[in-house]
């Protein structure tokens, strides 16, 4: 039997947020960067390179920092021996 703890869910939840906010996956930054390369316009170049600038302020400040905004969808696979320690709230509210 797995046993999971409310307050390890909702934390694990906030952090996997919070590095979401903060950092570009590597393959994006590489396929930005070349894009940039490639660019003929200098207002595409100018646009893509305000992107790769504000990527690393965030990554270095830690400060989210968006080109666009979202909403968040989280896919949860629950086993069959999990058991909730000290569950107060829904899976649903927890994650939330």
């Amino acid at each position: 039997m797995t046993l999971i703890k409310q307050d390890d869910l909702i934390q694990s939840v906030a952090d996997a947020l919070q590095f979401i906010s903060y950092y570009h996956p590597v393959d994006f930054i590489q396929a930005m960067h070349e894009a940039y390369l490639r660019e003929e316009s200098p207002a595409a170049r100018d646009s893509m390179a305000q992107i790769l600038i504000n990527s690393r302020m965030c990554a270095t400040g830690h400060r989210p920092i968006c080109q666009d905004t979202g909403i968040v969808t989280v896919f949860v696979k629950v086993g069959m021996d999990v058991r909730w320690d000290g569950a107060t709230m829904s899976l649903d509210d927890m994650i939330n």
